[in-house]
């Protein structure tokens, strides 16, 4: 399972930085032909925000394997091991319920019926570009259920991706 997780981490770090790229470049050009040409492009401004969207999509995904998610966990840290195991993995079911009905089921009603409408500046159709609601959910319930798996395995409850000291208490 591990092994599976890293592959996936791999593809997915790998789809976020070419995606990244390609937003960089997207923008340079876009800045360059309207200051430096005089001639702003007709595509780069609607390519750029849907290169947004996605990286955004996919990287929120990635997060979820990386437990870097937003968490408040100064009370959580307080209780005892079996309490934080629960805790967490209940954060990591509705994580996965927000990705099966949010993302998933609305994300494919929104795709398909935006499928056949097109994107204003760019030769192809809005629906293909909903995809990533979909296919992010999909990347988010892998994580979630391998999360899951993770701190039912351990005698202990692993951390979130950075290690806080807690304040003293005076």
């Amino acid at each position: 399972m591990e092994k599976l997780k890293t592959t996936v981490d791999k593809v997915l770090g790998l789809l976020c930085i070419v995606l990244f790229s390609i937003l960089v470049v997207d923008v340079v050009w876009q800045v360059f032909t309207r200051l430096v040409l005089h001639n702003p492009s007709t595509w780069s401004e609607a390519a750029a925000t849907f290169i947004f969207v996605w990286l955004g999509f996919l990287g929120a995904a990635y997060m979820v394997g990386e437990r870097g998610h937003m968490a408040v966990e100064f009370i959580v840290k307080r209780t005892p091991l079996n309490v934080q195991r629960i805790v967490g993995i209940t954060a990591q079911v509705i994580v996965i319920a927000f990705a099966v009905l949010v993302l998933g089921w609305g994300g494919t009603r929104a795709t398909t019926v935006a499928w056949l409408q097109e994107v204003s500046g760019l030769p192809i159709t809005v629906g293909p570009l909903y995809m990533v609601m979909p296919l992010s959910a999909a990347f988010m319930v892998f994580y979630g259920l391998y999360n899951i798996w993770d701190l039912g395995k351990d005698s202990t409850v692993p951390d979130t991706a950075v290690e806080d000291e807690l304040p003293e208490v005076i």
